[in-house]
C-alpha cells in the first residue's frame, strides 16, 4: 500500500469529515472501515423510495452557525421539527414534558396550575439527597410523569430497574411551561434532502477507502504507511482491553414495509409502558414527507451488549468513567495517534457536536 499522510480509522461522520478537510489541505488519507458501508450510524439506505435511517433516527440540529452553513454545504436541508409522542398503555403524550402533557396528564391549563401539581408531587416524596435513579426523577418531575413516562422505557433503554442506576443519569430534565412540542430548542434543525450517506459520500470525495476491514486485525501493517492515526473505533479495543471492558447499551431494530401510506403518523413514537418490549417505532417516511404508496417502519429493541456487539450507548456510569480514565491516559500517551468520535472518547455525541469535534482536530492538526 501507498504511503498516505493519514489512516483514517471508520468511516463515520467523524473519520469523514476529518478526511474531508484533510484533503482539502492537499493530504493524502486511507480509510479503513470494518462494516460494508460508509457512513457510520449516519448511514441512510432506500426502500420503496424512502430514506430509512438504518441506526435509527438522526435529526441534524444545532446551535452552532459555523457546523450548520459547513454541513450545508453538503446537502440542502429540509426544515424537520421532532414532535415526539409517547405512547403509555394507549395514551399519547407529548414530549419532551410541556403544557400540552401536563393538560393531557391532569387537565391543567395554565403553567401555575401546571407548576403546583409537580410541586405538590415532588414535595410528598422529596429526597434530599437521592440515591438512584428513581429518587432523582420524582424530585425532579413528580410521581405521575415518573410512572408513566420515565420508568418503564428508562428501564427497557438500560436493562435495569431504576432503582438501581445511578441517580446522576438524570441530572436534569426538560420541563417547559409553554404549548411547545419542538424536541430541540437548536434554531438549525433538518434532515438532508436525500439523505445522510449522500452527505458522507460527497465529504469522502477524492479519498480512498477500504470497507469491510478490520484495522484492529493488521494494525502493524496500516501504521506503517501512515504518517498519522485518526481513530474512531472503541478506545478499549485499540489497547487490547488491559484494564478490561467498557460497557455499552445495544440496540437491535426490526424493520418493516407496509402495505399502506402510512401507519403511525408521526416520525417517532417512544412506548414509555415497561410491558412493551421495544422502546419506539420509526416510521421513516415522516422525516421526509413523499407520496409513497408504502411506509417502512422500524421497531427499536434495547439489548445488552457484549464485546463483537455494537455498541451504541456508553454507559457513563461511575465504573465506566473511572475505567475510561485509564485507556485515555494510555491514548495522550500515544504520540502518533489521536482519538476521536464516540467510540474513541466513549462519550455521547449528538451529530453536531461530532461535526464540530472533527473540524477543531482538523485546524490544530493540519498546519
Amino acid at each position: 500500500m501507498k504511503k498516505v499522510d493519514f489512516l483514517i480509522v471508520g468511516a463515520g461522520l467523524f473519520g469523514s469529515v476529518f478526511a474531508h478537510e484533510a484533503i482539502s489541505r492537499g493530504k493524502s488519507c486511507l480509510i479503513v472501515e470494518k462494516r460494508n458501508h460508509v457512513g457510520g450510524n449516519v448511514y441512510t439506505d432506500q426502500i420503496e423510495g424512502i430514506h430509512v435511517h438504518t441506526y435509527g433516527p438522526h435529526i441534524f440540529h444545532t446551535s452552532n452557525s459555523r457546523v450548520w452553513e459547513f454541513m450545508n454545504r453538503f446537502a440542502t436541508f429540509s426544515r424537520f421539527t421532532l414532535n415526539t409522542l409517547a405512547n403509555y398503555k394507549g395514551e399519547i403524550y407529548n414530549l419532551p414534558f410541556n403544557m400540552n402533557t401536563f393538560n393531557r396528564m391532569w387537565g391543567v391549563i395554565t403553567p401555575d396550575e401546571a407548576l403546583r401539581k409537580i410541586e405538590e408531587q415532588r414535595e410528598s416524596h422529596k429526597t434530599d439527597t437521592p440515591k438512584n435513579l428513581e429518587e432523582q426523577a420524582i424530585n425532579l418531575v413528580g410521581t405521575d410523569i415518573y410512572e408513566k413516562l420515565i420508568k418503564g422505557y428508562t428501564e427497557k433503554q438500560w436493562g435495569r430497574p431504576c432503582k438501581v442506576l445511578p441517580a446522576f443519569i438524570i441530572k436534569r430534565l426538560p420541563v417547559r411551561f409553554t404549548y411547545d412540542n419542538n424536541y430541540f430548542n437548536d434554531p438549525y434543525q433538518g434532515i438532508p434532502v436525500g439523505g445522510y450517506t449522500h452527505i458522507i459520500k460527497k465529504l469522502l470525495s477524492g479519498v480512498q477507502f477500504m470497507l469491510n476491514t478490520d484495522y484492529l486485525m493488521d494494525k502493524e501493517r496500516f501504521d506503517s504507511i501512515a504518517e498519522k492515526v485518526i481513530y474512531t473505533g472503541p478506545i478499549d479495543a485499540y489497547f487490547e482491553y488491559r484494564f478490561g471492558e467498557l460497557e455499552y447499551r445495544s440496540i437491535r431494530l426490526e424493520t418493516q414495509t407496509l402495505n399502506c401510506t402510512n401507519y403511525q403518523g408521526n416520525a417517532v413514537i417512544n412506548y414509555t409502558d415497561r410491558e412493551t418490549p421495544y422502546t419506539r417505532i420509526i416510521e421513516h417516511k415522516h422525516f421526509e414527507p413523499g407520496t409513497q404508496s408504502k411506509t417502512v417502519i422500524s421497531r427499536e429493541y434495547p439489548a445488552e451488549w457484549k464485546k463483537g456487539d455494537e455498541p451504541f450507548y456508553p454507559v457513563n456510569d461511575e465504573r465506566n468513567q473511572a475505567l475510561y480514565k485509564k485507556y485515555a491516559a494510555l491514548a495522550r500517551a500515544e504520540t502518533n495517534v489521536i482519538f476521536g468520535g464516540r467510540l474513541g472518547e466513549f462519550k455521547y455525541y449528538d451529530m453536531d457536536k461530532v461535526v464540530e469535534s472533527a473540524l477543531v482536530i482538523a485546524e490544530k492538526v493540519l498546519v
